[in-house]
């Protein structure tokens, strides 16, 4: 799907008000948003916009969500998700800023790691409190 036929689809993003009286971004149109999500697997010609639009409806339909980036246009879906994945040799500063995890190596490979190393500390953590 392309960014500009994902955006026009559901219409982007609004601004709400919760309980608390907290601004919150939340998608537009959300029925047609889990519809599109279901089955999306590229977003091409995508604008930074498009990345962030689809990081805050994912977010808000409760996932967990990791992106990747090296670019200055990619920094405010890394700086929005739960996990901010940027490169370490070709990214650039704002990227690096943005994200929580900066890849020294810029191989995907080494997200794999990372995750397996979290998890590792995770546990152990868990393990240490519940001693």
């Amino acid at each position: 799907m392309t960014g500009a036929a994902f955006r026009e689809a559901f219409g982007g993003l609004k601004e709400t008000t919760d309980e608390q009286g907290n601004k919150k971004e939340v998608v537009a149109n959300v029925h047609a948003f889990r519809e599109i999500v279901k089955d999306l697997r590229v977003l091409a010609r995508s604008t930074p916009m498009d990345k962030y639009i689809l990081v805050q409806g994912l977010m808000n339909e409760g996932s967990v969500v990791a992106v990747t980036g090296d670019g200055t246009n990619d920094a405010a879906a890394l700086k929005k998700a739960n996990v901010g994945f940027s490169m370490g040799k070709c990214g650039t500063e704002v990227a690096k800023e943005a994200s929580d995890i900066v890849l020294l190596d810029d191989n995907f490979s080494s997200i794999v790691t990372s995750i397996k190393w979290g998890r590792n500390v995770y546990a152990s953590v868990r393990k240490f409190l519940q001693f």
